[in-house]
């Protein structure tokens, strides 16, 4: 075989390529970082556009800072990832699976927005950070309503938490048949795939998540480790989902694998100096 053979079957072979638009959490846990891992420990080339900067305050109860990029920065790391990577960029892994996480506020969402539209991406997958804690209630309250608005009708497959499924649903969940109702209801909204997160959130011995794409409803479920949430698992568990859908597993599929990849990440978890643990992405090995 001769060295230009080589170079394209290595071509042909190569990783998909996945997108997380997400914010950066300083302390590495969540966000973008806890994305990037994912992807990496499931084999798919990660790349991230930054949306926002979150750092803890340690001497303020470990409250959110949140500073956001300028608009401009948005656009550009999103022209570049696109152009390089893109269906219109002929490159022979065409980015067209994307995770959208932290976007923090109106604007922002406007950007991302706009390059979903463009872009046309077959998978768009919604982890909805609907609060980020830190911002005022109003600017809050804007940030979710343009999120609902602008970036759900969007989205192919969504994952919210607890609280996000609730405001999402205009439901309350308080068990699994709730959260059943409240997959249901944002599949309904959204036309998309759904797995909604109960978590440690719900009663009983097992941390329940539901999955609803419009056809076949099915309860995922794992004994719970520990009572307290573990920062990253949301965050990872959409990213598992994305860099599964980007391989060509089916959304049933990828939300099992993804459920299996955070129950062991949260087993294996990262203590810190911090009131909180972290999902170690490499819990599976």
């Amino acid at each position: 075989m001769t060295s230009a053979s080589t170079d394209a079957t290595l071509s042909a072979a190569g990783p998909a390529v996945v997108l997380t638009i997400a914010g950066s959490e300083a302390t590495g846990g969540a966000g973008a970082h806890a994305d990037l891992k994912t992807f990496q420990e499931l084999g798919v080339f990660g790349i991230a556009n930054l949306t926002c900067v979150v750092s803890f305050d340690p001497k303020d109860s470990w409250n959110h800072r949140f500073v956001p990029m300028d608009q401009q920065v948005i656009a550009d790391q999103l022209e570049a990832t696109t152009a390089a990577y893109g269906p219109a960029s002929g490159a022979p892994s065409v980015l067209d699976t994307v995770k959208i996480g932290m976007l923090g506020s109106p604007a922002t969402i406007s950007t991302v927005a706009g390059a979903l539209q463009e872009n046309s991406f077959a998978n768009v997958v919604l982890d909805p950070v609907l609060i980020c804690k830190g911002q005022e209630p109003g600017h809050a309250l804007d940030t979710d309503q343009a999120l609902k608005a602008q970036i759900l009708p969007l989205a192919t497959f969504v994952t919210p938490n607890h609280f996000e499924a609730e405001s999402l649903s205009g439901l309350e969940i308080t068990d699994v048949e709730s959260l059943k109702a409240a997959a249901v209801r944002i599949h309904e909204l959204s036309g998309a795939a759904v797995l909604a997160k109960g978590g440690v959130r719900l009663d009983g011995p097992d941390a329940v998540d539901v999955f609803f794409d419009g056809e076949t409803l099915e309860v995922l479920a794992a004994p719970k480790v520990g009572e307290v949430a573990v920062s990253g698992a949301g965050c990872s568990l959409a990213a598992a989902v994305t860099a599964e859908l980007a391989k060509g597993a089916t959304p049933l599929e990828a939300a099992r694998t993804a459920k299996d990849f955070v129950t062991a990440g949260i087993r294996n978890r990262v203590a810190s100096g911090a009131p909180f643990d972290a999902l170690w992405q490499g819990g599976a090995r």
